[in-house]
């Protein structure tokens, strides 16, 4: 069942975004009186799933969920249709078409994308509004499990002051800093000092395993959720809401503090520093062979702000404020897409290894149909679609925009055996990036 709630949202998202690019280049080619021949979701490789002619147009499903298209008369695309550039050009066709014309149409599938994950931004911020961890509640540090983080020398406790002379509000930003961190400034022990990180990070993050989780996670408390009625405790004084706050004398604040105690005190009886309805009370527990206590931890970020381990902030945007704090953040994910694709083709910082395809994108949805996760990734899958179209590669509409441009400055058109040839050159380029990217996510999944 999660598998499928995962394919179901991968799809939606997929088809989503790909059939309003498609509809982006369509709306302006048909504005211009350029006749569309075909508007497509997903590949039709040798054969439809679904197809209908309406006017001088074909719609159709196809099989292979890679893409989609529109197919323009008189323009040099994937299809790679000689026969129609052999003709003498029609009126109707891109050729024929001026150059800005042409250029609005090669702009419209992007220019939706990015209007598209605006518009997500906004009505968002005027529905969900904006919630978020306060770095400076988290008083005694986070806990560091990452491998990648601690083999740059950050432990569990420490105090993150700074991150390249730059301090952050929100947990989330603090996080995604990491990933073009230089210098980082902490307080271990009271005392300050800097960790450099390596050029490489970004590298060794991607080769981190999924096991390792976040590179930052809360400290939170021993909150019991309850006791395992198969094990040593289950018939023990212990209560769903109870804190473990002690093991005989030694007072534990958060659950990470736990093993080292349980361990050095195996198969032993200790007493239990037990905190309930404000009241402490000593409960016995057993801990067996293996060091564990056989209660299962619970609680939530909720549970733990009202114990004052954090503090959530939450800011609600009237209709009009919505429209700011959608922009904002538009822009500051368009940002962070750029600062990857910087990392990417900096082959120094190894961001590279950490390139995926579909399968990378299908592992970011939820196990769980959430509606504001879903608009979230959407919003940040069409930014990422509207950016990578716009690379100078022939075969994209970057390159195709590279080509308008030369033509309107220079005023000189590329001759069609050029832009042909370029075409294949270009398919070529994306077939080996294709390759590279889902190579990446099957070299994962063996090595992992």
């Amino acid at each position: 069942m999660e598998f499928v709630i995962k394919i179901s949202q991968f799809l939606l998202s997929l088809s989503l975004l790909i059939v309003l690019h498609e509809l982006g280049h369509f709306i302006p080619a048909k504005l211009f009186k350029t006749k569309v021949e075909k508007f497509y979701l997903f590949f039709d490789v040798k054969y439809s799933l679904f197809k209908k002619k309406i006017g001088e147009t074909v719609y159709g499903i196809g099989w292979l969920p890679l893409g989609g298209y529109v197919k323009i008369a008189g323009m040099i695309d994937e299809s790679m249709d000689k026969e129609q550039l052999n003709q003498p050009p029609q009126p109707w066709e891109f050729r024929s078409k001026p150059a800005w014309q042409r250029l609005i149409i090669m702009l419209g599938g992007v220019t939706v994308n990015f209007i598209l994950a605006w518009v997500i931004y906004v009505f968002m911020s005027g529905y969900y509004g904006d919630t978020a961890i306060a770095t400076n509640s988290i008083k005694d540090g986070y806990l560091i499990q990452n491998e990648a983080i601690l083999e740059t020398g950050l432990r569990t406790g420490d105090e993150i002051l700074s991150v390249n002379g730059e301090t952050y509000e929100n947990l989330t930003d603090l996080t995604y800093s990491f990933l073009t961190a230089e210098e980082i400034q902490i307080r271990r022990d009271g005392v300050e000092q800097t960790i450099t990180f390596p050029e490489d990070f970004a590298g060794r993050l991607s080769d981190s395993k999924k096991e390792d989780g976040p590179l930052l996670k809360l400290r939170s408390p021993f909150y019991v959720s309850y006791a395992i009625d198969t094990l040593h405790n289950a018939e023990a004084n212990i209560k769903k809401g109870d804190l473990i706050v002690g093991i005989n004398d030694k007072e534990l604040k958060y659950f990470d503090e736990f093993e080292p105690v349980l361990m050095a005190n195996k198969n032993q009886t200790v007493n239990a520093k037990i905190l309930r309805d404000g009241n402490t009370i000593d409960v016995p527990l057993k801990i067996d062979s293996e060091g564990t206590l056989g209660i299962m931890p619970g609680g939530s970020l909720n549970i733990f702000e009202e114990l004052g381990y954090l503090k959530i902030t939450r800011k609600e945007y009237t209709f009009s404020e919505s429209f700011g704090a959608g922009t904002d953040k538009f822009i500051k994910e368009f940002k962070k897409y750029g600062e990857q694709l910087k990392l990417i083709f900096t082959p120094k910082t190894g961001a590279y290894k950490g390139v995926g395809g579909f399968k990378a994108i299908f592992d970011i949805f939820s196990d769980r149909w959430v509606w504001e996760s879903f608009w979230t990734i959407t919003a940040f899958l069409s930014i990422m679609l509207g950016v990578l179209n716009l690379l100078p590669i022939p075969a994209l509409d970057g390159g195709h925009v590279m080509f308008l441009l030369y033509e309107m400055v220079s005023g000189r058109k590329p001759s069609e055996k050029f832009l042909e040839r370029a075409q294949i050159v270009g398919f070529f380029i994306l077939i080996a990036l294709v390759l590279f990217a889902n190579g990446n996510d099957i070299f994962k999944a063996i090595t992992r």
